[in-house]
């Protein structure tokens, strides 16, 4: 059974361990390979566009006699032998989602979590909250854990919490319903409110 660390107020390993479900064992890392490859394509900027032979202008004349030149014949200025003329098999805008069942997305999530926990690097807090709003303290928090990168989980965003860690180059807070399971595995360690985690082992 996987284990997360608890942490106490001070950002301090407390001595008691939170127990995830046994549902969270044994689940095929193909689940999450699949909601990757998922949410990778949706996000896809999809603008590369090049013009083929309808799209280019002119080309409204044929460009010499069909017999007695000598020439293979041409029909428009257009045709992609031409320079200038018309892109053949070019990029265009095309659909790049790719649907994934919802019991394969909470399967990934799952999964993501169950292997960060595994790694000892999924951590959980009461609350996370910096009230002077300053990159210093927020950083003292980070340090404390030993961390290279954190994904940091709160239940509702503070905007002075925000602001603090907003500046730390290696940190990435978020909000509940923001948490997906390519930010859970892209990230080497996950700090999460309890609140958040105990509604998300009820969910999945």
């Amino acid at each position: 059974m996987s284990k997360i660390i608890t942490l106490t107020k001070s950002f301090a390993k407390s001595k008691t361990v939170y127990d995830l479900p046994e549902s969270f064992d044994g689940i095929n890392q193909h689940n999450l390979y699949l909601y990757v490859k998922s949410y990778l394509s949706g996000i896809r900027a999809n603008t590369a566009l090049t013009k083929n032979r309808s799209a280019v202008r002119g080309g409204g004349k044929k460009p010499w006699a069909q017999k007695g030149g000598g020439r293979a014949r041409a029909g428009s200025k257009r045709s992609p032998i031409f320079v200038g003329g018309g892109q053949a098999f070019g990029s265009t805008k095309r659909n790049y989602e790719q649907k994934i069942n919802k019991k394969q997305k909470f399967l990934a999530l799952k999964y993501a979590i169950s292997e960060q926990a595994k790694k000892s690097a999924f951590f959980a807090i009461d609350k996370i909250s910096v009230e002077s709003g300053k990159t210093k303290d927020a950083r003292k928090i980070f340090d404390k854990l030993n961390q290279r990168d954190l994904l940091i989980v709160v239940e509702n965003l503070e905007e002075k919490t925000y602001l603090a860690f907003r500046n730390i180059q290696k940190c990435y807070m978020i909000e509940k319903q923001e948490l997906n399971a390519y930010l859970i595995a892209a990230y080497r360690s996950v700090l999460m409110e309890k609140s958040v985690l105990d509604s998300l082992t009820k969910e999945v």
